[in-house]
């Protein structure tokens, strides 16, 4: 049995699959986009429960049908936007990334995608911008959810147990170990269905209070539907990436999905929004919209080499061409299959997913090769793909700022500054790993083009000021033992300085870089803050790395992966930019004087004024024009060990 169709509920898909889209496509227009997915869960939730209740109350509830219901509402998109991700792949990506794009293709045939991508980077890092079938862990979630959950509500029925209150301890349950696991293990509160099912079971409690439909009041349902996308839009609005997530921020947009789909169709919202014709055709396609959107994405990314920043109107297109292949993929093959009864149909299905999940093993193993099977290729390619600097880091919380820490010792180091202090997390861990600094625990409170000086700004850096004001005043405190700060200085003080930033300090006067005094006014404040840290505790100032770009591994490739591509062995040096050693210079100085001890990276780094920039292996050293690969970093940049290393005591 299906409960009555409901325009509302549809709408609501519309907002849930909106915000995805905008979120991934463009981050910074809706920072909280991606908790369209959680929506997503409380809607499957509601319907299925309705589902299955009402059939077990008919008493024609049948396991065999709902799974061949499942597998006529899932695997048709599915099949066809896997084959089609597969074919661009090949075309498209080099051999190592195809070989994973087969490993993404069996997680999500078989429906473990969550699993699969529980052991990689998380969600939000740049990594994995260029996986074309992230997203299909929301998909795992509700599959293994749809195992589990009529087989626990059969079971509740036949034993008369009380539904509401049975769902109700298995769901808070659920909860629990979200909001215990965000912190400690992030990236286990994110993918593990056992921190996930609540989502779900949230819409099924509401199905469970539903089964006898209440009394109707018109006021209420019209609250419950204000409510419902109020919380919706607050959620949107207020959580970020950064936040810890699921946990606790996650009740507000399940908690607004149930509203909406409690308040019913006459809920003024619902019936006036989220009925409306448009928003009820989006809610239509949103499930191929969904499946369409991310590989689209993840491939314009992977063509433009450029993971953070791809064009905005490659990205715009690329949300045009989702919804047009979402429409087609529901009028043309979801239609289709859905009118096609018998077993027939189910054994094509079952066979297609099976054959995907085969051929992606075989591409996982090597066979076929991509079209672009270069190993030079690859060697380049894979300097821009590595970018897991936190790999292996815990999550942690300093009032409400997110840090990544490693290491148990006594003594804290702190590591302030943007993501040319993050470059270097991997050469920690490394020394974590390897136990030389068995005294120590590392720190990382990095936000990327956030220097750590006071009174610089950005106006694009949102939550800048607010997180170094909060983490320098900790830097203070006395569970501090010494601090690090670092940033890219050559981006923000070589030659007229970067456009964007200003000083602006206690008169609230702006000194511009470009055009003012803002650069002399921000070392300033940059000698400062180092004096005063000084005075408590030891004190690291990280000089920049040398960059530009003759460093970027982009410079070797040439042609297209549209087109052809080839790719040219890199020098091992390039002459290092006269005004970065001079910044260089500078900056040593200002650590001197401040009693900090500077961490030369340049010394290190450039012989008589020509750089390094590929490994002792040829492969090269830079992730882009300025970033250090992870791999540099922690096999060769043993100049950074003292920040941490313990202090040798002298032999007597």
């Amino acid at each position: 049995m299906h409960p009555k169709y409901r325009p509302d509920i549809d709408g609501l898909r519309a907002i849930a699959v909106g915000s995805v889209l905008v979120y991934h496509a463009f981050p910074t227009a809706l920072m909280g986009g991606f908790v369209g997915v959680d929506i997503f869960f409380v809607i499957s939730g509601f319907l299925i429960t309705t589902i299955i209740l009402q059939s077990l109350a008919a008493g024609d509830f049948s396991y065999r049908d709902f799974y061949a219901r499942r597998i006529r509402r899932i695997f048709p998109a599915l099949i066809v936007v896997l084959l089609a991700t597969l074919c661009a792949g090949w075309y498209l990506l080099l051999s190592d990334e195809f070989a994973e794009l087969g490993k993404q293709t069996v997680g999500g045939a078989a429906f473990v995608a969550n699993l699969v991508f529980w052991g990689e980077s998380g969600y939000f890092d740049t990594a994995a911008e260029t996986k074309p079938l992230l997203h299909l862990w929301s998909l795992g979630i509700e599959e293994q959810f749809y195992i589990f959950w009529p087989l626990l509500l059969g079971l509740a029925w036949r034993k008369r147990w009380p539904i509401v209150r049975v769902v109700l301890v298995v769901a808070v349950v659920s909860f629990l170990v979200n909001v215990t696991t965000v912190h400690p293990l992030p990236a286990a509160s994110f993918y593990s269905p056992a921190s996930r099912f609540w989502e779900l079971m949230v819409g099924g409690i509401l199905a469970c209070m539903r089964l006898k439909p209440p009394t109707p009041s018109a006021w209420r349902s019209h609250l419950q539907s204000v409510l419902g996308v109020g919380l919706i839009v607050l959620g949107l609005v207020m959580i970020r990436s950064n936040k810890a997530f699921p946990g606790w921020w996650a009740l507000l947009p399940t908690l607004g999905a149930v509203s909406c789909i409690a308040a019913g169709p006459n809920g003024v919202l619902n019936k006036y929004l989220l009925s409306n014709r448009v928003m009820v055709w989006l809610g239509l396609i949103s499930y191929p919209l969904y499946l369409w959107h991310w590989p689209l994405l993840a491939f314009v990314r992977i063509v433009e080499a450029d993971p953070l920043h791809p064009s905005p109107v490659y990205r715009a297109g690329a949300m045009v061409a989702s919804v047009l292949l979402a429409w087609a993929t529901y009028r043309f093959v979801e239609r289709y299959a859905r009118n096609r009864p018998g077993a027939g149909t189910l054994k094509a299905l079952g066979a297609g997913m099976v054959l995907l999940a085969a051929a992606g093993t075989a591409i996982f193993f090597g066979v076929p090769e991509p079209r672009n099977n270069s190993a030079q290729l690859q060697i380049v390619a894979n300097a821009g793909l590595d970018a897991d600097y936190y790999q292996g880091f815990k999550l942690d919380m300093i009032g409400d700022q997110l840090v990544y820490k490693v290491g148990g010792g006594p003594k804290r180091v702190l590591f302030l500054g943007d993501s040319h202090v993050q470059q270097y997390a991997p050469r920690v861990m490394e020394l974590a790993r390897t136990l030389s600094m068995e005294d120590k625990s590392a720190w990382f409170v990095t936000q990327g083009a956030c220097p750590a000086v006071p009174g610089v700004f950005a106006d694009k850096n949102i939550g800048c000021a607010e997180r170094r004001t909060a983490l320098l005043a900790y830097a203070l405190s006395p569970e501090v033992d010494s601090v690090v700060i670092g940033g890219c200085w050559n981006c923000y003080f070589v030659g007229h300085g970067a456009l964007e930033y200003y000083y602006r300090g206690a008169d609230n006067v702006v000194h511009p870089f470009q055009g003012g005094d803002g650069i002399e006014r921000s070392l300033a404040s940059l000698e400062v803050t180092l004096r005063e840290l000084a005075r408590h505790k030891k004190v690291f100032l990280l000089l920049d790395n040398p960059g530009g770009p003759e460093f970027t591994p982009k410079r070797l490739i040439e042609g297209s992966r549209l087109t052809h591509m080839e790719a040219s062995v890199s020098t091992p040096t390039t002459p290092l930019p006269a005004d970065q050693k001079q910044l260089n210079d500078r900056l040593r100085a200002i650590a001197q004087a401040s009693g900090a001890e500077a961490i030369d990276a340049m010394a290190v780094l450039c012989k008589d004024d020509q750089c390094i920039r590929t490994m002792p292996d040829g492969s090269p050293a830079y992730k882009d024009a300025d970033h250090l690969r992870p791999r540099y970093t922690r096999e060769e940049a043993s100049y950074f060990d003292r920040t941490v290393r313990a202090v040798q005591q002298p032999s007597r």
